[in-house]
């Protein structure tokens, strides 16, 4: 069975998320989904870089020092 493409999923989900809304705008939906997709990817990617942060950061094409604060504002870390 071939996945679903990561931006199809998204598509789906912020339809539904419209719908919900029933007519209400929405608001700062860039940096609330950005933080809502950000978590998930930092977990699956240490989890895969077995808590490697420098093989974390370079598989995400991000600085090291980037990904640690990331990791400290999601609580993924102290």
């Amino acid at each position: 069975m071939t996945p679903k493409p990561i931006d199809a999923c998204v598509r789906e989900n912020l339809e539904v998320y419209f719908r919900d809304l029933e007519g209400e705008e929405p608001h700062s939906m860039h940096e609330m989904l950005i933080h809502l997709v950000e978590k998930p990817l930092l977990e699956v990617v240490m989890q895969h870089a077995a808590g490697n942060q420098s093989k974390a950061a370079e598989w995400l094409g991000i600085n090291r020092n980037t990904l640690r604060r990331k990791l400290t504002e999601h609580k993924l870390i102290p």
